[in-house]
């Protein structure tokens, strides 16, 4: 990660390098030298704006070392196939959403690397991008009301946007997906939500949740 800075930070001196003599040759009326200095730095820039783009999309994602706990979430029965879901992440305050249907779903953003990526240092990232409430049936899941919650504000222009609107630019990039996971809702319910390198893992953390998935059809 600290090479992609230094990357970063050392194609930004080129590029302003280059601004400069740009203008020091148009001034001087040496236009074909001001050509390709403009030209170079365009091409600083361009790298400068993909590196930046890389390094803000690494810092507003979490890493990914290995299957991990993301995410905890608890259930509250509120009303008949409706609950207060209490979303709890490490080093971030508790959420709350109310859910309806029989069962909750989560979903999440996941970005793994290629060479020469994966020289620069850089982890598999992830982030959770939904909570949802679904019905087991499907007549009900088409005709009641949903429920959905982002969970992560973003970037206007990140690696994943990247990648969806100009695959051809998203070098390295070895894939970029989503995964989720779904299972039922039940008062006093408690999943632990882990994610590894290919899909988000819900597993109860309680007796009410092991009940809940022992009935689950």
């Amino acid at each position: 990660m600290t090479l992609l800075l230094v990357i970063c930070g050392t194609f930004l001196l080129l590029s302003l390098y280059f601004l400069g003599k740009t203008f020091r040759c148009v001034r001087q009326r040496r236009y074909l030298r001001a050509g390709g200095a403009t030209v170079s730095c365009v091409a600083a820039a361009a790298i400068t704006s993909a590196a930046a783009v890389l390094a803000l999309s690494y810092f507003s994602y979490s890493r990914l070392t290995g299957e991990q706990r993301v995410a905890t979430l608890e259930f509250r029965g509120i009303a008949p196939q409706e609950f207060q879901a209490r979303l709890m992440v490490d080093g971030e305050p508790d959420r709350f959403f109310n859910l309806k249907g029989d069962e909750w779903q989560i979903d999440a953003r996941l970005v793994n690397w290629l060479p020469p990526m994966t020289i620069l240092g850089l982890d598999p990232i992830y982030r959770l991008e939904r909570l949802s409430g679904r019905y087991s049936e499907i007549d009900r899941e088409q005709s009641e009301a949903r429920t959905v919650h982002a969970l992560g504000d973003g970037l206007p222009i990140d690696v994943w946007s990247v990648a969806q609107r100009f695959p051809a630019l998203a070098l390295g990039v070895d894939a970029y997906y989503g995964t989720a996971t779904y299972v039922p809702m039940a008062d006093g319910a408690r999943y632990e939500v882990n994610l590894s390198r290919d899909a988000l893992i819900a597993r109860p953390a309680n007796e009410a949740a092991e009940e809940a998935l022992g009935g689950w059809r």
